[in-house]
């Protein structure tokens, strides 16, 4: 039995998910949360064979959870759900080691079969979004530019990532600022702007 933990903040969604996956045989939905920061305790409480992330989970997108999981429950394997088809984030998730990547457009059955090709050593990537991320250019910043851009696009200010990171005041300002310069842009905001349409962050 392959035990599954599903992460999706729409309520409608989440219940579809659990639902199509509890009528498969050999699948059992053993925890399922609707939101980014309660998927580790999640799977550290259940220990699911694999993970069903939506990206796009309020306090911790999916691919930060992916993560988090590859540290803390390294045995548990992630299947991101997306409807955002920017290569970009392609690039993240398997930049997180995630061994799955799908759009949220697919069918019930193609999702099950993706989860047991996945549990059991497989590799499961949307075909469309892997020939869009081999053309897309890749992002000019650095992991640390990455990190301190995306906090800043939650409304962090500097002081604040400054003490999430153990970095300087000055030292995030300069990530700011660099990252601003190689993305050729006027500020911090246009800068969060062109990273978040490339799916760079």
């Amino acid at each position: 039995m392959i035990r599954v933990l599903i992460a999706e903040d729409m309520t409608i969604l989440r219940e579809a998910l659990v639902g199509l996956l509890s009528m498969e045989n050999d699948i059992e939905v053993v925890a399922e949360v609707a939101d980014g920061e309660r998927v580790v305790p999640a799977a550290l409480a259940h220990r699911p064979d694999v993970a069903v992330l939506d990206i796009g989970l309020p306090g911790q997108d999916g691919i930060a959870a992916a993560a988090e999981l590859r540290e803390r429950a390294p045995e548990c394997r992630v299947v991101i759900l997306t409807s955002i088809t920017k290569p970009g984030v392609l690039r993240r998730a398997l930049g997180a080691r995630v061994e799955g990547f799908v759009a949220k457009d697919i069918r019930g059955a193609d999702l099950a079969d993706a989860i047991r090709t996945v549990a059991a050593g497989g590799r499961v990537v949307d075909q469309a979004l892997a020939l869009a991320a081999l053309q897309a250019p890749e992002s000019p910043l650095t992991q640390r530019e990455t990190e301190v851009l995306r906090m800043s696009a939650t409304g962090a200010h500097p002081a604040q990532i400054a003490e999430r990171l153990f970095l300087t005041y000055g030292t995030v300002r300069n990530y700011l600022s660099s990252a601003a310069v190689k993305l050729d842009a006027r500020n911090r905001v246009d800068a969060i702007r062109i990273a978040t349409e490339a799916g760079w962050i």
